[in-house]
């Protein structure tokens, strides 16, 4: 059996289909749709869904669910992500789970509500104080949009930190005909919780990189929940030595397994030596632009990158051996570009780039990128 589903839909029921239990959001485009989605969608199952006054109280209800027991989620655009900077942060600081979906349009400010970009590529990863590291999936289509909402979900509970399904405006809304399939059961993760018979410590860790249990506000355990420096136990300190094993904790939990967290998709033929690659709507350009130029006897290899964030270094450099020029489609003036040349040693890097609100053509990545 066949569907015809966007990639707003795609979200939500991955979203419940990860176990999802609560839901705030507030009207934006290109995001609305998955906001009706869950709040027509979500009460079936047992769960909650508020349209709240605003994107700040939005993700601040969504903190306090998650850490009162729920699978939580909100989705906004760019003001909204704006908006939102100091709970981001809250989240990260009292490693909160969450799941926050990011439907890029063209910015800045109001910029353009219902036209696709993909701006927010190093936002999200920098848009809170103290830079401490994100995780940022990336879907392609609607196929991406259910599996990588789960994963997403399942990531944020691994590591208890706030995880971005950064989509775009197009990924969102086109509505495409896929197999039932897409929709098949996906392993998920559940949360971890302390047991409520041994003596618990809110946020200890024996190795940096370890992750605490969580026990639930409300449930056997004292919990104290502040956005301040705080020892293991909870309690504000300014003692240098716990300030600096907090800040290393929570850095080294996402880094010290960027690779397992690393996303990419590949194609890659023997004796390329370019690759294209690109993200979101984009790669499906990308996508064509490899099968055009093959069917011309080029030989050209891509990379579609599901993993933004952390930057998924191992898998990228296996993809730029034997690689002289890299080219990078994106739909900005290079935000990913910059992260490519960081890697890519001594490849020629090329940006396609795209601001005025049209998507990048296959034809634009083959003659912009040199390759036909």
């Amino acid at each position: 059996m066949r569907e015809f589903v966007d990639g707003a839909e795609a979200i939500a029921r991955g979203a419940i289909a990860a176990g999802c239990t609560f839901f705030a959001g507030y009207p934006i485009s290109p995001a609305t749709p998955i906001l009706l989605h869950m709040v027509r969608e979500l009460p079936k199952v047992g769960g909650v869904a508020i349209q709240a006054e605003d994107e700040i109280s939005a993700m601040g209800f969504c903190i306090g669910a998650a850490m009162a027991g729920a699978k939580v989620m909100t989705a906004t655009s760019g003001p909204g992500i704006s908006l939102s900077s100091e709970h981001i942060g809250l989240a990260i600081m009292g490693e909160v789970p969450m799941v926050i979906v990011d439907c890029q349009r063209l910015g800045p400010a109001t910029g353009g509500a219902t036209t696709v970009a993909q701006g927010d590529i190093q936002f999200v990863r920098w848009g809170t104080s103290g830079g401490y590291p994100i995780i940022a999936l990336c879907p392609t289509g609607v196929a991406d949009c259910f599996s990588l909402t789960i994963e997403a979900f399942n990531l944020a509970e691994r590591f208890r930190v706030p995880v971005f399904l950064l989509a775009d405006k197009e990924v969102v809304a086109t509505a495409e005909v896929v197999e039932e399939d897409v929709f098949r059961p996906i392993p998920v993760v559940p949360r971890r919780y302390a047991s409520p018979h041994i003596p618990f410590i809110p946020y200890h860790v024996e190795q940096l990189a370890d992750v605490p249990p969580m026990s639930p506000i409300g449930g056997p355990h004292i919990l104290r929940f502040t956005s301040s420096t705080h020892d293991e136990w909870g309690y504000l300190t300014k003692d240098p030595e716990k300030v600096d094993r907090l800040n290393r904790h929570l850095a080294a939990k996402v880094e010290a397994h960027a690779d397992e967290i690393g996303m990419v998709a590949t194609d890659l033929q023997r004796g390329a030596s370019t690759l294209i690659l690109s993200y979101g709507v984009t790669a499906r350009s990308a996508r064509e632009a490899v099968k055009l130029a093959r069917e011309e006897g080029i030989k050209v290899s891509l990379a579609i990158v599901h993993t933004l964030w952390p930057v998924p270094v191992r898998a990228l450099r296996r993809a730029l051996q034997e690689i002289r020029r890299v080219v990078v489609a994106e739909l900005n003036l290079g935000l990913y570009r910059r992260e490519i040349e960081r890697i890519a040693g001594g490849c020629e890097v090329v940006g396609v780039h795209r601001v005025d609100g049209e998507l990048i053509t296959p034809q634009e990545i083959l003659k912009v990128g040199g390759i036909l």
